[in-house]
Parts: C-alpha cells; structure tokens; sequence
C-alpha cells in the first residue's frame, strides 16, 4: 500500500499500548494526531526521536496534538523502551505490522548488502476529523519535531 495522501481519510486501526490500553484512531477525534512510525524500539535512531517527542511533550500540548508512535515491535519490548527513557506519549505495538502495511510504511530495506522489511519512519499528521493534513515520509529523527511543530502551525492557522 501507498501512503496516505493528505485529504483522504486516515487508516483507522485499534492497537495495543505499552500501558497495556489499547489506542483506536478513530476515537481520537476532536484533536490533532501526529502518527508517528518508527522502526526498532531501543534503536539509536529511534531512541533520539523518541526523546525528542518526550522533550518537546508541552509544544505538542499547546498546539492541542497528541503523539502516538508505532512500531512492529511486541508490547513487552515497546513498554520496556517507555520505561527505559520515560516516555510521557503514547507507543502502539504493531507486531504483525498489519497497520504498518495499511499505512503504507512496511517497506523493503536494505543494509549492508541484506535486503528485509522493516517500519520506514514516517510522520502523518491528521487533523480533528480524522483526515491526512501531512506526510513526512523518510524523517530525520533530528529534525523530525521542528518540522511536525512547524507543520501543525501552518495546519492550525488554515
């Protein structure tokens, strides 16, 4: 599958939480929601992202935006990262990496010369009545929360 395209409804999806919760898009209407997909809980890359998130939590909450992060990586291992690095948002577990496919995120890698599949990491922004806003495919886990908090100022003030 594609991405999302911006104007079209977002994928919804039900998936378990690392507070052991389960998070159903659709029923985060009313509010903006940053998806955020990433690809290996723990990882590097992944752990910079999510810190980040963490660190910038209050921008987040003034913009009236919820983070929910998901990767494929099994409950126990998404809820020892929260624990891990304090994460004060939300992790989704897609362990069959079914909503990955939906959103059109699991995608072939390669690495060292191995081809596999794995989560891209990609942003989507949806906006309070559940439509695509954004897509960033292929963000820098650098840069990835001044461009979002960027992004839903422009979105906000449409």
């Amino acid at each position: 599958m594609p991405l999302p395209e911006v104007g079209q409804p977002a994928p919804d999806f039900t998936l378990p939480a690392a507070d052991g919760s389960t998070v159903t898009l659709s029923e985060l209407r009313g509010t903006w929601v940053v998806v955020y997909f990433y690809p290996k809980a723990s990882t590097p890359g992944c752990t910079t992202q999510a810190c980040s998130i963490r660190d910038h939590r209050a921008e987040y909450a003034r913009r009236h935006a919820r983070v929910v992060g998901v990767s494929p990586d099994p409950v126990d291992k998404v809820a020892r990262f929260v624990e891990k690095e304090s994460l004060d948002f939300t992790l989704l577990a897609d362990e069959d990496h079914a909503v990955c496919e939906a959103w059109g995120t699991w995608v072939e890698k390669s690495m060292y010369g191995r081809t596999y599949w794995g989560a891209s990491r990609t942003t989507v922004i949806v906006d309070p009545e559940g439509v695509v806003a954004e897509v960033f495919p292929k963000i820098s886990p650098k840069d990835h929360d001044a461009k979002v908090l960027k992004a839903l100022d422009r979105l906000r003030e449409v």
